[in-house]
């Protein structure tokens, strides 16, 4: 059986093969996202879009339900598939950068396998 190895993970085989695997999986989806979404106006566009929102309402602090889970899914698309910074998003919905690294940190919503 041929040993794989890689110098920046410590570990098995199995466990270094699973992790590298993983990780071309999460790539796959962030380049599969970034084809469709260029940038924060463009995800803006397609969860408004999508969710039947206002983007006057996934900026705002409303605790609609509505608003919060489409903020939410908001949050988790551009921190975690798209590698954007917390501050960088916080900035462009006017909310605190916790505010929107809680978001991105929650539970993974089920609508995210829309967006992929």
């Amino acid at each position: 059986m041929q040993s794989i190895h890689d110098d920046r993970i410590l570990g098995s085989s199995d466990f270094v093969s699973r992790l590298l695997h993983e990780a071309g999986g999460r790539d796959k989806e962030t380049l599969r996202l970034s084809l469709h979404v260029r940038d924060l106006d463009s995800l803006m566009k397609q969860i408004v879009k999508r969710e039947g929102l206002e983007e006057k309402e996934l900026r705002a602090t409303t605790r609609k339900a509505a608003s919060v889970g489409a903020r939410r899914l908001f949050c988790q698309l551009a921190l975690k598939k798209l590698n954007y910074q917390g501050a960088e998003v916080a900035r462009y919905l006017g909310l605190s950068t916790s505010a929107v690294n809680r978001n991105a940190n929650a539970k993974e919503l089920p609508e995210i396998k829309h967006y992929l």
